[in-house]
């Protein structure tokens, strides 16, 4: 084989050009090792734990006290507010206006109801029986607070515009042996045009029929173990009615009560009344009626 030959140029280049290649690549490390930045270690160094001086005894004690005192404020501020309408509801009912009290206590709001209230005032029937000593006049739906009469059928759902007007006038005795309520029923209260809803009429047989007997039981509270009712004729929109009812048993805490429904008439010019419906009730005191809560008193 020949081997090839180098001239002395060759062979005096060669080294040069190697150092230049050299210092070529030592020149692009030093720019790449430059041009990166450089980035702290990533181990995570334990942070020195804050020093916990200790709070003076003092301190401590004040901040018991302001926290102690926020929750008796809470406390008390929450109890007056559910109590409220309890105390309410007592301080009414302890200062229940009497029978003659209820009485001054309606105040017609416009012409219409001014009218039905004076004729039922005024109606000889009316005069007759406030003559009369064995009974005691009172407007018993008045006695209950104003705050539960909405909450109450009777006396607060049922009166009003074009329904019971004007609160019932009652006469009743004080053994509880008769009673007597004069009303108007209005349009609002039918089951058909112009003819009154039949279980209206029940609702109030029953409540006058309890209202009768009341003052004859032991505690003057009861409630309906039956009701029978004998409808006669229908009772028109728009008209006077008076209900009577009798207490014809007690036997400790039972109470039988009869009663009927009729038109409201001039009985002393020889008008005869139009009985409409008739009902028989048995009423009984509970065992806790002593404890029971009373809307109003029968009394």
């Amino acid at each position: 084989m020949r081997r090839k030959l180098l001239s002395p140029l060759s062979l005096t280049l060669r080294p040069s050009l190697r150092c230049r290649h050299i210092f070529q690549r030592r020149l692009q490390s030093t720019i790449v090792t430059d041009s990166q930045p450089s980035f702290p270690s990533q181990t995570p160094q334990p942070s020195p734990l804050p020093e916990h001086s200790p709070k003076p005894t003092g301190t401590l004690l004040w901040t018991i006290l302001k926290y102690l005192t926020i929750s008796i404020v809470c406390t008390s501020v929450s109890f007056a507010m559910s109590a409220g309408p309890a105390i309410e509801t007592a301080e009414a009912l302890l200062n229940m206006p009497s029978d003659e009290e209820t009485l001054s206590l309606f105040t017609p709001d416009s012409d219409c109801h001014a009218e039905i209230d004076n004729f039922i005032l005024t109606h000889p029937l009316t005069q007759s029986l406030s003559a009369n000593p064995a009974f005691t006049a009172s407007r018993p739906h008045l006695k209950i607070p104003p705050h539960l009469r909405p909450h109450n059928l009777t006396g607060g759902t049922l009166l009003g515009e074009d329904k019971i007007a004007v609160p019932p006038l009652t006469f009743h005795t004080r053994d509880g042996s008769e009673l007597v309520s004069l009303q108007h029923l209005g349009p609002a209260l039918c089951g058909h045009p112009g003819i009154v809803h039949g279980g209206l009429l029940a609702t109030l047989l029953d409540e006058g029929l309890a209202r009768c007997c009341f003052p004859a039981l032991p505690n003057k509270v009861g409630v309906t173990a039956s009701l029978k009712i004998d409808y006669r004729k229908p009772c028109m929109a728009n008209q006077y009615v008076v209900l009577r009812a009798e207490t014809t048993k007690v036997e400790g805490r039972k109470a039988w009560v009869k009663g009927r429904l009729e038109t409201l008439v001039d009985e002393d010019s020889g008008e005869e009344p139009m009985v409409l419906v008739e009902a028989e009730a048995l009423f009984i005191e509970p065992k806790q009626a002593a404890t029971m809560q009373r809307v109003y008193s029968s009394q």
